[in-house]
């Protein structure tokens, strides 16, 4: 168990499946919304993916989740779009049919407010 500077649970490792209130409240302060690229679907219509499945070793932690909304959830478990973990921050690639390169994209839809920041 990985714990954060006020004793909160943050990575629970294999222990439990699915993501329980305390890190659902992270990842939405983190992504803010859905994550997929060009997405505007609100947190409170989200849903927490794992980014390394669970079936295949990934944990139940900050670092390997993801707010996606339900269509986009299907896309990532049913299509060649994946998503990894750069810096903490959730990027997602997609399939070479629709960029040969797959260039890593993000949503700055939720990110405008730090995005005009870095920009200042």
């Amino acid at each position: 168990m990985v714990l954060g500077g006020e004793g909160q649970i943050l990575d629970l490792g294999r222990t439990r499946r699915l993501f329980p209130a305390y890190l659902r409240r992270a990842l939405v302060a983190r992504d803010k919304g859905c994550a997929f690229p060009d997405c505007t679907v609100p947190a409170t219509w989200c849903e927490a993916h794992h980014i390394i499945p669970w079936a295949t070793g990934g944990t139940t932690s900050l670092s390997d989740g993801v707010l996606v909304c339900s269509r986009h959830h299907h896309v990532l478990h049913e299509s060649d779009w994946t998503v990894e973990s750069i810096h903490g921050i959730p990027w997602f690639r997609p399939p070479k049919y629709l960029d040969p390169s797959r260039t890593p994209r993000r949503n700055s839809y939720w990110q405008v407010e730090q995005l005009v920041q870095q920009q200042l």
